[in-house]
């Protein structure tokens, strides 16, 4: 065993986002080792029989305990003291406001007045009408010494507002006066109104600890809920006092004191759930997809994706009602499908949903939704070139979510009556959601350098700015690369490759051409200017045009996907014509190989192999003299057998089943291209003789 090649950097980068997915995963699941409910007043319970983990006590519902806190409130007797202060400043400030505008015998009776309401007791507004709404008209009054603790209840008939006391004295002193309508003058008044403050008022501390005695009678259990007994069944409705009941159960749920050892191993729990289904997702990518498991690019995206995915999906579990429903699982397997393949898209869509199984409420009806939907999604699909297709899709995805809760519906409860519109309110939200996932496909494409077939589909537009100068600079490399381009399509779509890329990689090998057309014989018309130039000259000229191409690419901002057909289409194969050509003018020399070989690399992938076959087989079909099937069919072999034989393909994951594939694509598309034509007769004139004749 290779202990190196098992600790290689790769490995230890793939093992840390593996544990760094997990370790996220865990930091936002809840840590609660209990089943979370959602429910609403008056509406059905929807889930299993719920029964007391422990003894619980049965509390009065909030609108019970609201109407008789407000009775007790209405028949409370405030508890009030006297404050002797008060009276005695305000009698002083009257005097001050009255001055000596005043006869001494108008002002004696109002003072006498003043001190006589205030014997009596000046209450608030608000206690004065607490007052009068009781038939004893009684308040109970707390000692006025510190240390005190006694109350009384007393009398307290005779007390008065501050308005009722203006009104007495207003009214005593018409009285007293013996004049008919006799009024207290406005500076008067304005003395009194400014001198007549409650000296009888409440004692906030006794008043609060009294009520709150009272307040336990009713904030006390009615009674109480053996541990085991049903606190409620499915579709029972919920009852105020269920509600209340409910609420009381998960507050002691959320606050039963779990030992440490019992929480820590919960916590254990779910990290190794976690490693199992993701651990699962890298045994299928090392075994199946060993492409993509090596790619350090690829892998952190997959996992950084999921990751993300699951943070989303329990944020909306946590803070909205069915958020799970609202969070678009379809777009996991859309989005991976658009940068790997269909299989490890579903593959991947079924690990996110196991993982967020965990915290889902009804966890076997999620799975069934999220993979049917998901499945139907991928399937839908198959190969995103649009972005309408994606409202297709979302289309798709709702029918599907639709049928779906219909038949779990009917199952569990044998008839449509809890059918709920919101439900289906919610996946239509996410089948909207889906149908903008082309932004995260953009966005994915910016951070991680990935290539979508939409953006494949874009470039392979004639119309692109450099395709259309290849066509008006280079117009015989580009008729080549139309052809390769169909030609290698084809190919692609016989072994089940990537069509787009070929097709897309064929139109742009040879923008390198661009930077002397005229060096290479499809854009030749007569004149050769690799007449009289050394073979090795020209060979540098012809390789020239790789170099020159990735330059361009770059400049143009072309994809990495792309560039790697500009550099791999010819591989480290040689200018075969002028290496040849130098051989036979060295007449035995030795010749330097390296000066006519192509600086590579080569075929790192199925599609550019194609393309490098379909380069050369189109380029060589053109120098037949003979199209019969025969004759193609000798090019072809001979073209891809030398091919193999200098190793060209030893770089990529194409099979030799393949390549036999591939060379019968090429064999028939060829024999239909340059297929044999009947001549047309010409038209004879009328007095022109037949041969006969």
């Amino acid at each position: 065993m290779n202990l190196k090649k098992i600790f290689s950097r790769k490995t230890l980068i793939r093992i840390a986002l593996l544990a760094a997915s997990v370790a996220v995963m865990l930091l936002v699941m809840p840590r609660a080792d209990h089943q979370s409910f959602t429910y609403e007043l008056n509406q059905p319970w929807k889930y299993p029989l719920l029964t007391a983990p422990s003894d619980m006590p049965i509390l009065r519902d909030s609108m019970s305990l609201r109407q008789m806190r407000d009775s007790i409130d209405k028949a409370f007797i405030p508890v009030v003291r006297h404050d002797n202060a008060v009276a005695a400043a305000n009698l002083s400030r009257f005097e001050k406001a009255t001055g000596g505008d005043m006869s001494p015998t108008v002002r004696n009776f109002l003072i006498g007045s003043l001190r006589g309401i205030y014997s009596r007791g000046v209450v608030s507004t608000e206690v004065y009408e607490n007052l009068r709404s009781r038939p004893d008209h009684t308040l109970r009054v707390a000692g006025s010494n510190d240390g005190d603790n006694t109350v009384q209840t007393v009398d307290a008939s005779m007390m008065l507002s501050p308005a009722k006391a203006f009104n007495y004295i207003d009214s005593a002193y018409a009285a007293a006066s013996g004049v008919k309508d006799a009024r207290l003058d406005d500076n008067v008044k304005r003395a009194l109104n400014i001198s007549l403050n409650p000296n009888v008022v409440v004692d906030s501390a006794v008043d609060a600890k009294l009520r709150k005695q009272e307040y336990i009678t009713v904030n006390g259990a009615l009674g109480v809920i053996k541990k085991g007994q049903r606190i409620v069944d499915r579709g029972e409705i919920i009852t105020p006092q269920i509600f209340t009941n409910l609420n009381t159960y998960q507050e002691m749920v959320s606050q039963s004191s779990v030992d440490s050892e019992k929480r820590t191993f919960f916590t254990i729990g779910q990290g190794m759930y976690l490693l199992i289904v993701l651990g699962t997702l890298y045994i299928y990518l090392m075994s199946y997809r060993s492409t993509f498991f090596s790619d350090l690019r690829k892998m952190t995206f997959l996992m950084a994706f999921i990751t993300l995915f699951e943070v989303f999906a329990v944020i909306m579990f946590e803070y909205f009602h069915n958020g799970l429903y609202l969070v678009p699982f379809a777009a996991v397997p859309v989005v991976i499908m658009v940068f790997f393949d269909s299989r490890t898209a579903i593959f991947s869509l079924l690990a996110s949903v196991m993982v967020t199984a965990v915290v889902a409420t009804f966890q076997f009806e999620f799975i069934f939704y999220e993979m049917m939907t998901g499945i139907c999604a991928t399937l839908s699909i198959r190969q995103l070139s649009k972005r309408s297709q994606l409202l297709r899709t979302g289309l798709i995805t709702f029918f599907v979510y639709g049928l779906c809760y219909l038949s779990v519906l009917l199952i569990n409860e044998g008839d449509l009556s809890n059918f709920q519109w919101k439900v289906i309110g919610a996946f239509g939200i996410n089948s909207i959601i889906l149908s903008f996932a082309y932004i995260l496909i953009v966005v994915i494409e910016k951070i991680f350098g990935f290539t979508s077939t939409v953006t494949l589909v874009e470039l392979s537009d004639i119309n692109n700015k450099l395709l259309r100068r290849l066509a008006e600079e280079a117009p015989g490399t580009f008729q080549h690369s139309m052809q390769v381009s169909t030609l290698g399509a084809e190919a692609a779509r016989a072994i089940g490759a990537n069509t787009q890329l070929v097709r897309t990689g064929a139109l742009y090998h040879d923008i390198g051409k661009l930077e002397s057309p005229i060096f290479f014989t499809e854009n030749q018309h007569g004149i050769n200017p690799h007449a009289g130039l050394a073979p090795e000259t020209s060979a540098r000229k012809i390789i020239s045009h790789v170099i020159y191409g990735l330059q361009l690419a770059q400049k143009e901002k072309l994809p990495q996907v792309i560039r790697n057909f500009i550099s791999e289409h010819h591989g480290k194969g040689i200018t075969r014509y002028f290496y040849n050509t130098a051989v036979n003018e060295a007449q035995g020399k030795e010749i330097d190989r390296s000066k006519f070989e192509y600086p590579g690399p080569n075929p790192h992938s199925r599609e550019t192999a194609i393309l490098m076959m379909a380069d050369a087989v189109e380029a060589a079909s053109r120098s037949l003299k003979d199209y019969s099937p025969g004759s193609i069919d000798a090019l072809v072999d001979r073209i891809i057998s030398s091919q193999e034989s200098d190793g060209l393909f030893n770089d990529s994951p194409i099979s030799f089943k393949d390549i036999e594939t591939v060379k019968r694509t090429f064999k028939n598309r060829l024999a239909t291209i340059y297929h044999g034509r009947v001549a047309y007769p010409e038209l004879r004139k009328p007095d022109q003789p037949t041969a006969a004749q």
